[in-house]
C-alpha cells in the first residue's frame, strides 16, 4: 500500500462542510475497510421511494449523548473524520466464526479522513493489538463503569463499552473529534460482497488459511462475501502471519471493493442500486446523525466517482512489543505526526511511517 499520496490523489470524501449543523451534513464510511462499502453503495438519486422502507433497515448508536461534551474541539474546516469498525461479534449468525463469549471486538478499525474538497480520502488503519491508555468508559448495555487503564489492546475499547468508547479511544489518541461512526459484522460483510455479485482480486501466490478457511491458487479470483470474509480474516497463512500482514490484506481489498463498486455500474443502475442499499442498511450500524437514508445518501453522492486511486492507506505507525511479540505499540512522535497531517487536512509525510513495522511485510504484495 502507499504510504504517502498527494492529497487530491490519495484518499475517499464525501460531501458538504465539516460538523455542519445538520442540514448541512447530510452524509455519511466509509470505506471503509470494506466497511466503507456499506456507505459507499449507498449513492446515486432516485431512491425516494424507498426512503420508508430502507429507514427502518437502520440501526443508530448516539455517540453524542454518550461522550458528552468532553471531545476534540468540533473544528469546521470542511473536512470529515470517520471511525469504520468490523466488529467480530460470534453471536447469532456470526457463530460460526467461533464460540460466542457475550461480548465483541473490534476486529478490523479504519479511521477515514475525508479532505475538505471530498476529492480524496486518508485511511489510517489501527491494529486491534496495538497497547493504548484506554479511557474510562461504560457499558451501554448495563451502564456499568470501567475506570481508565494503561497498557490495553485497542480492541478492548469495544468490549467495554462499545461504539462509544471505540469512538472516544480513537480521539484521546488523535485528538481529532469523529464526526461519524459506521460498524458491519461479519454477516452483514459476507452479504454486501454476495449483493454485489463477488469482488475480483489477483493472488500472486497460494493463500491456504485453515484458520480463516481460505484456499485460493495463485491467479484471479471473483471471491464470494465468504471468501471475501476468509480473506480479511487471514493471518498466520500470509506475510509474517502477524495482524499488520492481515491489515495490508484488508487494504488490498477495500480497494478492489470500491473499483468493483465502479465497474458494476452500481450507480448507474436503480436496481442494483437499491438491491444494494437494502443490503447495506441492513448490515451497518451507523452514529445517530447517519441513521436515515436521506442522510447516508448525501454522504455517499460525494463519494460515488472515487477510485482506488484517490485513497490513500497506511497504517499507524507501531512497533512489535518487545514484551509481546503479538503486541505493537505505537511509535508516538510519528503516530502524532500522522494525527497532526489528518487535523491540518494535508498529505500524511512519507517520514510518518518510515520506521513503522506496518506496511512493511510481504502480504502488500499477495494480493492486487
Amino acid at each position: 500500500m502507499s504510504e504517502q499520496g498527494s492529497r487530491g490523489t490519495g484518499r475517499i470524501r464525501g460531501t458538504g462542510g465539516r460538523r455542519r449543523k445538520p442540514s448541512r451534513r447530510r452524509r455519511a464510511k466509509t470505506v471503509v475497510a470494506w466497511t466503507a462499502a456499506g456507505v459507499v453503495v449507498l449513492g446515486g438519486s432516485g431512491l425516494a421511494y424507498a426512503y420508508f422502507a430502507l429507514d427502518g433497515n437502520l440501526k443508530g448508536v448516539d455517540i453524542n449523548a454518550a461522550l458528552g461534551t468532553d471531545r476534540p474541539d468540533d473544528v469546521d474546516n470542511g473536512s470529515e473524520d470517520i471511525l469504520v469498525l468490523g466488529s467480530d461479534s460470534r453471536s447469532g449468525a456470526n457463530s460460526e466464526y467461533g464460540e460466542d463469549q457475550g461480548t465483541a471486538r473490534s476486529d478490523t478499525a479504519m479511521v477515514v479522513h475525508v479532505n475538505k474538497g471530498h476529492k480524496s480520502a486518508d485511511v489510517v488503519s489501527i491494529p486491534r493489538d496495538t497497547i493504548v491508555d484506554r479511557p474510562a468508559c461504560t457499558d451501554p448495555g448495563t451502564g456499568a463503569q470501567t475506570p481508565a487503564a494503561t497498557g490495553q489492546m485497542f480492541n478492548s475499547a469495544y468490549q467495554v463499552g462499545g461504539p462509544a468508547c471505540a469512538v472516544k479511544t480513537v480521539e484521546a489518541m488523535s485528538g481529532i473529534r469523529m464526526d461519524h461512526y459506521v460498524e458491519v459484522d461479519f454477516t452483514g460483510f459476507k452479504k454486501l460482497v454476495d449483493q454485489l455479485g463477488g469482488v475480483e482480486i489477483t493472488t500472486s501466490e497460494a493463500i491456504d488459511d485453515p484458520g480463516s478457511h481460505l484456499d485460493l491458487a495463485p491467479g484471479t479470483h471473483t471471491l464470494d462475501g465468504e471468501q471475501a470474509l476468509g480473506l480479511v480474516r487471514t493471518r498466520k497463512s500470509v506475510g509474517d502471519g502477524s495482524d499488520l500482514g492481515r491489515i495490508q490484506l484488508q487494504q488490498a481489498f477495500v480497494k478492489a471493493l470500491m473499483e468493483q463498486v465502479k465497474s458494476v455500474g452500481v450507480f448507474t443502475n436503480p436496481a442494483k442500486l437499491f438491491g444494494m442499499a437494502n443490503t447495506a442498511t441492513k448490515a451497518i450500524t451507523t452514529d445517530s446523525d447517519l441513521a436515515s437514508v436521506t442522510k447516508l445518501t448525501g454522504f455517499a453522492n460525494g463519494l460515488k466517482n472515487l477510485g482506488a486511486d484517490d485513497v490513500d492507506m497506511v497504517t499507524l505507525p507501531v512497533r512489535y512489543d518487545p514484551a509481546d511479540p503479538n503486541r505493537v505499540v505505537p511509535l508516538e512522535k510519528d503516530a502524532q505526526a500522522v494525527w497532526k497531517a489528518l487535523r491540518a487536512d494535508v498529505a500524511i509525510p512519507a517520514a510518518a511511517t518510515a520506521n513503522s513495522a506496518g506496511d512493511k511485510g510481504s502480504a502488500a504484495t499477495v494480493v492486487g
